[in-house]
């Protein structure tokens, strides 16, 4: 099951459930769109996997299986420099 990880682990945006901007990778590594294709060209900087947008859990199901609330940032050279 996703996490559904609340925020780009590049630039901190905040990414809940549903948003569209949200990036994945087969590792769940979530970034925003924008990140994920001004800095990263649409590939995941920790595995190269693709990144693709992230599916919505649906309401009803968010009781039983929240999503997370942990924050990941990752110290990557592309995050620090300017977009």
């Amino acid at each position: 099951m996703l996490e559904i990880r609340p925020n780009c682990e590049c630039c901190d945006r905040d990414l809940p459930n549903g948003a569209a901007d949200a990036r994945i990778c087969t590792f769940e590594c979530t970034f925003c769109a924008e990140c994920a294709a001004t800095r990263f060209g649409g590939y995941c900087p920790n595995c190269g996997g693709d990144l693709v947008r992230r599916p919505t859990r649906p309401a009803g199901l968010l009781d039983r299986a929240p999503p997370s609330t942990i924050r990941i940032r990752k110290d990557h050279r592309a995050c620090t420099a300017a977009a």
